[in-house]
């Protein structure tokens, strides 16, 4: 059954996982577009893939087959892991959003 306090209780909890503004964004830039911890890690692990794609493609202007072939197989995996993780947590998201009434 469906109680103020349950009611109360799930807002209070949204609020809370809704409420991840960092401080250090803020000095980075004056408008903050990345709100949540998630965000950061994506785009540190999109770096990461972008420079392993770097790398590989130096050491194949150095004719390191192997090494820029390993380098292209982990970039893509590594890309492959960020979007999968990016929508199940979108599919959280959402989850929690439908939980909560439409009055709240």
């Amino acid at each position: 059954m469906i109680t103020r306090s349950n009611l109360a209780d799930q807002l209070r909890e949204y609020q809370i996982c809704s409420k991840n503004d960092w401080a250090f964004l803020s000095f980075f830039s004056s408008t903050s577009n990345i709100s949540s911890r998630m965000e950061v890690m994506s785009v540190i692990w999109e770096l990461l893939t972008f420079g392993l794609i770097v790398f590989s493609a130096v050491s194949l202007y150095f004719r390191f087959m192997r090494l820029a072939f390993s380098l292209v197989c982990v970039a893509i995996l590594l890309y492959i892991c960020v979007k999968i993780t990016k929508e199940v947590r979108q599919n959280r998201k959402s989850k929690r959003r439908m939980l909560l009434p439409l009055s709240m």
